[in-house]
C-alpha cells in the first residue's frame, strides 16, 4: 500500500528552464542550447546543486572561458528569470492529495542559495509535509544516498512511498533503494499512472 507521495520540484511542480533567460539574450534558441551544452552545462549546474557555493562556480567557469564571462555570470546573476509558472494542473493534484491525507514530500536537486529566494512564490511547495535539498544535503539524484537520507528523516518506508521525477535516471534511483517511481510526463498522466499505485 502506499502511504507516501514524494515529488521532484523543477519540471514535475515548478517550471525551471535556463531558456526563459538565454533566449531572449542569444535570439535563437538552438544558440541557446549549444551555450548550455558546452559552456553552462548541466554538469557544472548540478555541481552546484550540490552545495558548491555558486560564487565560486562561477568564477571557475569565467578562468576555464574568459570569451563567455558575460554570459557565464548572467547565468546565476540573473537566475530568477530561468522560473515559469506551477507546471499546469500539479497545485489542484497536490492538494487533493493532501486532502485525502497522504502526506506530501519533496526531494530536489536544488542549490539552497537559489530555491529560498523563490520558494515562497510557489503555493504548491508551501503544501509539502518535508522535503530534501541536495544542496542542503551535499548529495545529489539519482544517488541512492539521498533517497535513503529522506526514507530515514521522514520515517517512512521505501515500500510504502512513491517518487515521481520527471528524470528517467532519478527515477531509477529511486527504484535502486526500493521506493516505487513514476516518470512524470503531466499531471494527466501521473494522475492514471498514480491512482493505479494508490487503489491496491
Amino acid at each position: 500500500m502506499i502511504r507516501n507521495i514524494i515529488f521532484d520540484f523543477g519540471g514535475v511542480l515548478v517550471d525551471w528552464n535556463p531558456h526563459y533567460l538565454f533566449d531572449p539574450y542569444f535570439g535563437d534558441s538552438d544558440k541557446t542550447s549549444w551555450f548550455l551544452e558546452n559552456i553552462c552545462t548541466m554538469e557544472w549546474n548540478t555541481k552546484v546543486d550540490c552545495g558548491w557555493p555558486m560564487a565560486e562556480a562561477t568564477e571557475a567557469l569565467v578562468a576555464q572561458h574568459p570569451e563567455w564571462e558575460k554570459e557565464i555570470r548572467m547565468y546565476f546573476g540573473q537566475w530568477r528569470k530561468m522560473m515559469g509558472k506551477a507546471i499546469p494542473g500539479m497545485t489542484e493534484y497536490v492538494a487533493e492529495l493532501k486532502r485525502r491525507s497522504y502526506p506530501v514530500y519533496g526531494l530536489t536537486n536544488w542549490s539552497a542559495e537559489t530555491l529560498y529566494t523563490i520558494f515562497d512564490n510557489y503555493e504548491v511547495l508551501g503544501m509539502l509535509d518535508g522535503k530534501i535539498v541536495s544542496g542542503e544535503e551535499r548529495l545529489v539524484k539519482p544517488d541512492p544516498r539521498i533517497f535513503r537520507v529522506l526514507l530515514e528523516r521522514f520515517g517512512i518506508k521505501a515500500q510504502e512511498s512513491v517518487f515521481i521525477d520527471d528524470n528517467p535516471a532519478n527515477v531509477e534511483g529511486a527504484r535502486s533503494v526500493g521506493l516505487h517511481g513514476i516518470r512524470f510526463t503531466g499531471v494527466d498522466n501521473l494522475r492514471k499512472e498514480l491512482e493505479a499505485l494508490l487503489s491496491f
